[in-house]
């Protein structure tokens, strides 16, 4: 992966007029694993661009959506989730988050309003802290999934947790509050024209877009200890030639690569029922997101320790710089 470098983008591009006081930059989203914020991202962007599950530490690159308003242009970075590193991989994805805060106009920090408060919190806060010269916005997410006391008592508990420029309830699912949330966050952008053209959701290549979705589609329904073990690669996508018009088609040869050969049973499943299951719910997701017909072939391959191997972590894309 390459290094995440912001200011490139502050680079004025040929882009339509904007009125007066338009206002254009980047929003940090971070917070423990697992507080909806790649769904969160989701539901401001207006669509999918970045995988989601209810497994932790999903995200393990930054993604960035684009939101697009009469007066704003947001371009949200969403972060893999702050926490202990236990691999290489951890710890430079953890390296990468931490880079990622100095490099952004506002930072939105996401705490569930179904969990109480907790250690990996306070650290983040702590953290934030230090940022003196970035507003920090915290947003209680999840907000669908609890009563409005409890969403109160949260509210009152982020509030002690530190000193916010702004704090905000909001619900992805429940579509509660989400333009309130872009209108706090566009509020504390420079103003400056837009860097991305209007009908620009994501930056991100399709083929870095279908890997994520393959590994979305590996991670609904496999046992705890196998997501992290999971890493997916497109080795080749290309337009399939020769097809006749209206039935054109993608051809899509991609890799999943486990770190042990029980992993690759388990994800292969029986007379490879699992591994058919998954091609089939990542295809209609590629397709969704290409518009064309997808032919998908998928390969379950063993790559020993890669979150600890820098060389393997290299070869998977996660290179020094994350």
């Amino acid at each position: 992966m390459n290094e995440l470098d912001l200011e490139k983008l502050r680079v004025p591009l040929e882009m339509p007029s904007h009125p007066e006081g338009f206002r254009s930059g980047f929003a940090c989203f971070v917070g423990r694993p697992n507080v909806g914020k790649s769904t969160l991202m989701n539901a401001l962007v207006g669509q999918k661009v970045a995988i989601t599950s209810s497994r932790p530490q999903t995200t393990r690159r930054t993604v960035r959506g684009i939101v697009h308003r009469p007066e704003a242009q947001l371009i949200i970075v969403d972060t893999p989730g702050l926490h202990k590193p236990r691999t290489l991989l951890g710890e430079r994805l953890d390296s990468l988050v931490r880079s990622t805060l100095v490099e952004v106009d506002v930072i939105a920090f996401c705490l569930p309003a179904d969990e109480p408060i907790g250690r990996g919190d306070t650290y983040i806060a702590k953290e934030l802290a230090e940022q003196t010269n970035t507003p920090v916005v915290a947003l209680v997410t999840k907000t669908d999934l609890v009563g409005r006391e409890a969403v109160g008592r949260q509210l009152m508990a982020v509030d002690e947790l530190g000193d916010w420029a702004d704090i905000v309830p909001v619900s992805a699912k429940g579509e509660f509050q989400l333009e309130t949330v872009t209108e706090v966050l566009c509020s504390h952008l420079p103003e400056g024209p837009p860097l991305y053209p209007g009908g620009d959701l994501t930056d991100e290549p399709d083929e870095m877009l279908v890997a994520e979705l393959v590994r979305e589609a590996a991670l609904e329904g496999v046992r705890d200890e196998l997501p992290h073990s999971i890493a997916v690669v497109v080795d080749e996508m290309y337009e399939r030639e020769n097809t006749r018009p209206g039935k054109e088609l993608v051809d899509i040869y991609a890799s999943l690569y486990v770190e042990r050969p029980s992993q690759k049973a388990i994800v292969i499943g029986s007379k490879g029922s699992r591994l058919r299951d998954v091609g089939s719910q990542a295809r209609k997701q590629i397709e969704a997101l290409l518009g064309q017909r997808v032919f998908l072939d998928l390969r379950v391959r063993v790559a020993k320790d890669w979150q600890r191997d820098p060389k393997q972590l290299r070869k998977l894309g996660f290179d020094q710089q994350t």
